[in-house]
């Protein structure tokens, strides 16, 4: 729940939170009414569903997840809140299913750490920004104070 208001919480649909995720990447990437937004790594919508807000009607958002399953999840969540602007696609974030220069923000929220290939995943990323489009993406976070240690560890 790091980096998300109460309001935010109680806001979307029960079970598309998961819990996995290490920040808010919808609090800073300054969403604008119309945009259209690709999250990756959607899991269960949560993500999607608060930008799906912050772009309104006009806008869109689309999920990408790689496992049916999340999939599933997401859509039934999407269909029990009632998001006409969002979307869900099966797909790996190496190789996105979305076409060229067509949305103005990418998000991630702690998923790109978990590809094996990261430098393919921004590249997919720039692929389907357009051009002065956004990127916001939480890797990590800490909570507690790190101390000095065997540099292998991080």
């Amino acid at each position: 729940m790091i980096g998300y208001s109460e309001d935010e919480m109680s806001n979307v649909p029960e079970g598309a939170y998961l819990g996995l995720g290490c920040g808010n990447p919808t609090a800073l990437a300054s969403l604008k009414e119309g945009e259209r937004v690709l999250d990756l790594g959607s899991g269960g919508g949560f993500d999607c569903f608060l930008a799906a807000k912050k772009v309104g009607k006009s806008g869109k958002v689309i999920g990408v997840d790689m496992t049916p399953e999340m999939l599933d999840k997401a859509r039934a969540n999407a269909k029990k809140g009632k998001y006409s602007n969002v979307e869900f696609r099966l797909g790996e974030i190496e190789n996105l299913p979305v076409a060229d220069n067509s949305v103005d923000v990418v998000i991630s929220n702690c998923v790109i750490n978990l590809a094996p290939n990261k430098k393919r995943v921004f590249e997919e990323a720039f692929r389907v920004l357009v051009p002065n489009g956004r990127l916001m993406v939480f890797r990590y976070c800490l909570i507690e104070t790190l101390t000095r240690g065997d540099p292998e560890e991080c």
